[in-house]
């Protein structure tokens, strides 16, 4: 029993401190200053109506006082005018009233005085809490000012780490870009090269059969044979026909005998 116990009260230690946890997420500082503002200003509220109420006893009080004492003064009047016409009887009925007036007095009196000082006594205090409320005004309205500041710095703080996360990410994105990009320009220049030598067009047209290659050979090399004689007649001077035909008339004269002696 005593170890379910320590369970459950664990678990409501735990469930407390969560609570906790999500109301200081939840709170804002700045309605908290605001409703504790508006809490005091309610007990100010509270105070000052207190003071009006023991005024307005300490005035019935003195109001009842004056009446006492006009009773008084009327009894003391009544009791001297009685004396004055013989009347003991009635002076001192009167004067036997005015005594109980005067312990009543008395009392409204003691009443008074206590009055007045709690009066006096609430008036302080509801000046110094007024002063207390002013100033927790000011510092509230400094707090809430520093807390929407902070919270402004916060999130433009928020907003450039967000911006320096998302250019890397560019950064990144870029980077890939000019890689590809440079990939497929190496690509492209390969395969301009091998257009250019024929490999690839020999691949897309496709293999030729041993007739055609060797035509292909015989051309290419009557091609390079036609090339050297014309380099040659250009460093002899003359063009391949005109050596082929001086060379066929100096062998015509060497083979007829007795051609030079004739002449």
């Amino acid at each position: 029993m005593a170890a379910h116990m320590g369970v459950m009260k664990r678990v409501s230690t735990i469930f407390r401190a969560k609570a906790n946890k999500a109301l200081d997420k939840m709170e804002d500082p700045r309605e908290t200053l605001d409703y504790s503002y508006q809490s005091q200003l309610e007990l100010l509220q509270k105070v000052r109506r207190g003071v009006a109420d023991v005024a307005t006893s300490r005035k019935r009080v003195e109001i009842q006082m004056h009446q006492v004492q006009q009773q008084l003064d009327k009894l003391d009047r009544q009791a001297r005018d009685a004396l004055g016409a013989g009347r003991e009887d009635l002076a001192r009925e009167a004067l036997s009233r005015k005594s109980g007036l005067t312990t009543q007095l008395a009392d409204l009196q003691t009443q008074y005085a206590s009055l007045q000082g709690e009066e006096e006594k609430l008036t302080v205090a509801s000046q110094r809490l007024q002063a207390k409320v002013d100033a927790f005004r000011v510092k509230k309205e400094t707090i809430k000012a520093t807390y929407t500041a902070a919270e402004a710095t916060t999130k433009i703080n928020e907003v450039f780490t967000g911006i320096s996360e998302e250019m890397s990410d560019v950064g990144l994105a870029i980077q890939r870009a000019e890689d590809k990009t440079e990939q497929m320009k190496a690509r492209a220049g390969a395969i301009d090269e091998l257009m250019a030598s024929g490999a690839l067009t020999d691949q897309i047209s496709g293999p030729q059969d041993d007739i055609q290659a060797e035509l292909d050979r015989m051309g290419a090399t009557q091609g390079v044979d036609a090339e050297l004689e014309r380099m040659k007649a250009e460093i002899a001077g003359g063009s391949p026909k005109q050596l082929a035909g001086s060379g066929g008339a100096d062998s015509a004269q060497a083979d007829q005998p007795g051609a030079g002696e004739g002449q």
